[in-house]
């Protein structure tokens, strides 16, 4: 038989050959070694385990983690503060101290919601500020620093403070789906954030959102756009998040989120041993010991072991949710929803509420979901259905959002929906936070009789009632 019958048999032709033979090899070309972020001391733990993870479980094995040779350890920021003090009887600020001297070597970096620090409302610019200030002088290396609604101006107080103490000033694009959220979007916001000062560029896929082949284009343009480091963070809840990231470091993502094996995966991030072994011996090649990783992963394989046993560690959240990608839900959302719909013993509204969301969602502008956009639409969409006529009742939290005291969204609200929640309410066009009065002397009045350490002004000015209860303890010799 002629060559030219297998050649169509087969599928094989010189062009073809030529096309596949065209294909950017991995194990060629110039060294692009990828950075990689080890997430378990924040991010894994609040995913997987609501943040409860103590400071005395995490220092024992901070010596063989501080040789690993991470870019950077995420420790610090999120919702470690709130839980370290409701949660643990723990002082965050602590946390924070003994963490940078046991990291000798290592990076260490925070998550920080811009004008919201690490609480739910704005605050005014002297808070944020002297938050920056501490938390750089407490060791953090690198402030990464996000807005729920990707609203630049809520970013600008805390970029300037972050260069003014010399750390680090990652700003975080909160990743979304939606008519709006097109390239150009993401190219013109990416280039106004390099313009803004930052030292570099994270894209946030909170919800894990960001499939493969939508990363590499992603990534691409962003490349093509701005010149500071791209990294990028997601969440293994749709199941996707490791092959988004191979496809994101082939167009040129520098640096990645991942987590030790015990606490990565499900609402996680994806394994870092995963990940290193992957691009071993590729021009990508982290140059991280797998040997030496493993001994982090049997560290913590008990701990999720124990956590697993005693409920804490749900099994439920290691899945994959493919609601996630149905109705861009995150799934920390997600499991909020479940749990407060069984707290009213609604749990068959489950799958109605979830369609409601991304009307919600379309009503308030179509925001990124994540803290604290996600909560109020989520809230908002519970109430829609549980009173059974939509917007019947409005909650505190849905008003200020549709008034505009979170910020601009990229697409207006709903006239009539905000004009039920607000009434005749004057909406807010500036940037919130100019409408704020200094706070700083007020909260130092408010707990002069507390005062133990500077730090806890702040303490104060984020969470008033669960500081003022934490102190009371601390008083009692009760905390850490």
């Amino acid at each position: 038989m002629s060559e030219g019958f297998f050649s169509r048999l087969f599928g094989a032709s010189d062009n073809g050959a030529q096309q596949a033979n065209s294909v950017a090899s991995p194990y060629t070309g110039a060294k692009k070694p990828v950075k990689v972020v080890e997430t378990v001391l924040r991010d894994a733990h609040q995913s997987l385990i609501a943040t409860r993870m103590t400071t005395e479980q995490m220092m024992p094995i901070i010596p063989k983690m501080d040789e690993i040779g991470y870019y950077a350890v995420e420790c610090w920021g999120g919702a470690t503060f709130d839980s370290c003090l409701r949660f643990l009887n723990e002082d965050p600020w602590n946390r924070l101290r003994k963490l940078r001297d046991g990291f000798k070597k290592t990076k260490l970096q925070m998550l920080f919601r811009g004008q919201n620090i690490l609480g739910y409302n704005h605050y005014a610019d002297d808070v944020v500020e002297y938050f920056v200030q501490k938390s750089v002088a407490n060791g953090i290396d690198i402030i990464r620093i996000f807005d729920c609604l990707n609203d630049i101006r809520n970013l600008e107080t805390a970029v300037r403070a972050a260069k003014k103490e010399k750390a680090e000033a990652q700003i975080a694009l909160s990743y979304t789906l939606g008519s709006a959220y097109t390239l150009d979007y993401w190219k013109n916001i990416a280039k106004n954030i390099e313009a803004m000062g930052a030292d570099s560029l994270c894209i946030k896929d909170m919800a894990g959102l960001l499939t493969p082949y939508k990363a590499q284009e992603l990534v691409s343009a962003l490349k093509e756009s701005v010149k500071i480091p791209i990294d990028l963070h997601s969440h293994y809840t749709s199941g996707v998040a490791a092959m988004t990231y191979l496809k994101a470091i082939e167009a040129g993502c520098d640096r990645i989120d991942t987590a030790i094996s015990p606490f990565a995966m499900g609402t996680s991030q994806p394994a870092t041993e995963v990940m290193v072994e992957t691009l071993k011996g590729t021009k990508y090649d982290t140059g991280l010991d797998i040997e030496k990783l493993s001994e982090i992963a049997e560290y913590f394989q008990p701990q999720r072991e124990e956590d697993i046993q005693s409920g804490l560690l749900n099994t439920k959240v290691l899945g994959v949710n493919i609601n996630t990608l149905r109705y861009q839900v995150p799934g920390g959302m997600l499991s909020n929803l479940v749990s407060q719909l069984k707290a009213m013993n609604q749990e068959s509204k489950y799958e109605e509420v979830l369609k409601e969301i991304p009307r919600v969602r379309a009503d308030f502008g179509e925001p990124p979901l994540v803290t604290p956009s996600s909560q109020i639409v989520g809230a908002q969409a519970v109430f829609n259905v549980m009173m059974g006529e939509r917007y019947k009742m409005i909650p505190k939290e849905s008003k200020k959002f549709l008034k505009g005291e979170f910020g601009k969204t990229v697409k207006p609200f709903n006239p009539e929906v905000q004009k039920k929640a607000i009434g005749n309410e004057e909406p807010i066009t500036c940037r919130p936070a100019d409408l704020i009065a200094p706070q700083l002397p007020d909260y130092e009045a408010k707990i002069a009789q507390w005062k133990r350490q500077d730090e806890d002004v702040l303490t104060y000015a984020l969470f008033p009632q669960v500081a003022e209860e934490f102190f009371k303890k601390r008083e009692a010799g009760q905390t850490t």
